[in-house]
């Protein structure tokens, strides 16, 4: 079988950098197969699918060495636009590859490129708009959409053509967890169905291992290993345990081999041990709708009566009361499109309420999605102090150029800018901070949290990563329709559900509203302590 994909002793140093992005890389990808990138930030990932893609060196420049063939097209004789007929590409940044005014057209354009006739346009943008759920958005501006929404929509357009090859760098980042288990599964399809080659360099590797066909994990811009979804757990629990499934992480710490690729594998196994009390238990009790408090002082930061209607009359906030208390460290979640963003805008003081009001006890410190948006300067030292910048582990980049810092290390950059030195503020929101953060990286931005609410901050995040979410919170609110459904304790809101739920809660079933892997080991050692006790 004739690859799709080909590299033959590629490295890459990016312009100005001494070190080498990518360092003697030779790979094949065959039609049909379905192949995870992993590696910590930085590691490799994305400068292998800007390759793959053509952007290396065509774009970015740089010193480039060795061959790189997409369809039988050699790279370095095609640029992005000829390989685009044969590879579809989704960057971390959806919102840099957005180029239309509307939906449709956005998905029409890669299709109106190839040539295609109006009826054969309208039915590719009807069925790509269908198998990713935006077909409500396909009038809408893309200007108006969220953050969620526009990968979608950048996913679209990157399928709409069904290529050969797709290639995607972090493409559930900014998805909830619905749209982001539909899109492996959807990914899964257009793979066993059209035969696609899919690429996938993604962080939180839960969602898709037990799809892969291979893992390739990357460190320092080579290949570390290339092996099964199984032999690459066992090679990542010896070698970088940062990169195992919270799946993996409990059998490892409860003693049960072989490492599990998803929630059904775990879970078979669990029940061949007898280690499963039975099926799936109902959270007890379920997370109640939050109520209005009757107290009277804003805390550090409270709404009341918040609402956010457009000039149509579709209301993006609804009612929404909220008070977080100085030092609390709470959780956002919410399906894409539910109003996280719009509630952060406001409680930051970006944007007016149409009803309502907002009362703060100090400076609001807002970090919004994009990270690109805060950084303005030619050296990273630039943008923020050096107290700043060692807090976030920023020091050692200090004379690189921001836009070149990996896409974990921007956010961390962005979220040093928003702190400041000028004082510790009354409250700290961050909008989807994980985003391009490898797990040891989201460990350390759980330690901040930690941190700032020590000092008496109140830290509300919005996010879609309920392994984040259970790693720094106390509280969850859960957000549909513009308004909170659920706020409660992490441990009740997090376990006994599916899709709002971590990989442990999900593999224990609820049980023992055990949260993250060091719990669920505790529980399944307690239980394996009984079965041998005489």
């Amino acid at each position: 079988m004739s690859a799709v994909l080909a590299f033959e002793q590629v490295s890459y140093a990016y312009p100005g950098r001494d070190e080498q992005a990518l360092s003697g890389v030779s790979l094949s990808v065959d039609a049909g197969e379905f192949v995870v990138l992993a590696g910590l930030s930085a590691s490799g990932k994305s400068t292998l699918l800007r390759a793959a893609s053509g952007l290396v060196p065509h774009f970015h420049g740089g010193r480039f060495a060795g061959r790189v063939t997409v369809g039988g097209m050699d790279t370095r004789a095609h640029g992005p636009g000829d390989l685009a007929v044969v590879a579809g590409t989704l960057f971390q940044d959806p919102e840099t590859q957005t180029v239309l005014g509307t939906v449709r057209a956005e998905l029409a354009f890669p299709l109106e490129n190839q040539g295609q006739g109006p009826s054969a346009v309208a039915r590719g943008v009807e069925e790509v708009a269908l198998a990713l759920g935006i077909e409500t958005l396909l009038d809408r501006s893309t200007a108006e959409l969220s953050g969620g929404e526009l990968q979608r929509v950048a996913l679209g357009a990157a399928l709409a053509g069904r290529p050969r090859l797709v290639l995607l760098d972090e493409p559930t980042s900014m998805l909830d967890p619905v749209a982001g288990d539909e899109l492996i599964w959807l990914l899964r399809r257009l793979n066993e169905e059209w035969g696609t080659a899919v690429v996938l360099a993604e962080h939180r590797l839960e969602r898709c291992l037990a799809h892969a066909d291979r893992v390739i994990a990357m460190d320092g811009g080579a290949i570390a290993c290339d092996d099964t979804p199984r032999a690459f757990l066992e090679w990542a629990a010896d070698r970088v345990p940062a990169l195992q499934t919270p799946a993996a992480r409990l059998f490892r710490r409860a003693g049960l081999r072989p490492p599990p690729a998803g929630v059904k594998e775990a879970r078979a196994t669990l029940r061949a041990h007898g280690l499963l009390s039975g099926e799936p238990v109902a959270p007890a009790p379920e997370a109640r709708p939050a109520r209005r408090s009757a107290r009277r002082d804003a805390g550090a930061l409270r709404c009341r009566g918040l609402w956010h209607e457009l000039p149509g009359g579709r209301a993006i906030l609804r009612d929404v009361d909220l008070r977080l208390a100085p030092g609390e460290r709470v959780a956002l979640m919410g399906r894409n499109g539910a109003g996280k963003s719009t509630l952060l805008r406001h409680l930051g003081g970006i944007q007016r309420p149409t009803r309502g009001r907002v009362d703060a006890a100090g400076r609001v410190a807002l970090l919004l999605q994009n990270p690109n948006d805060y950084l303005l300067h030619e050296h990273v030292r630039e943008e923020a102090g050096p107290r700043a910048l060692e807090a976030a582990g920023l020091a050692v980049n200090a004379e690189r150029h921001p836009r070149d810092l990996s896409g974990g290390e921007r956010q961390r950059l962005a979220l040093a800018i928003v702190l400041g030195d000028d004082g510790t503020p009354a409250a700290v929101l961050l909008d989807e901070p994980t985003r391009g953060m490898d797990r040891a990286a989201k460990g350390d931005l759980a330690d901040r949290v930690r941190a700032l609410a020590g000092d008496g901050v109140a830290v509300l995040v919005a996010t879609h990563d309920a392994e984040f979410a259970a790693a720094f919170a106390q509280r969850v609110v859960l957000l549909a329709d513009g308004r909170p459904i659920a706020d409660g304790p992490a441990a009740e809101v997090l376990t006994g559900g599916w899709y709002f739920a971590t990989e442990t809660a999900r593999v224990l079933g609820g049980e023992g509203r055990a949260l993250v892997p060091e719990e669920g080991a505790e529980l399944l050692l307690r239980r394996m302590t009984m079965e041998v006790a005489p």
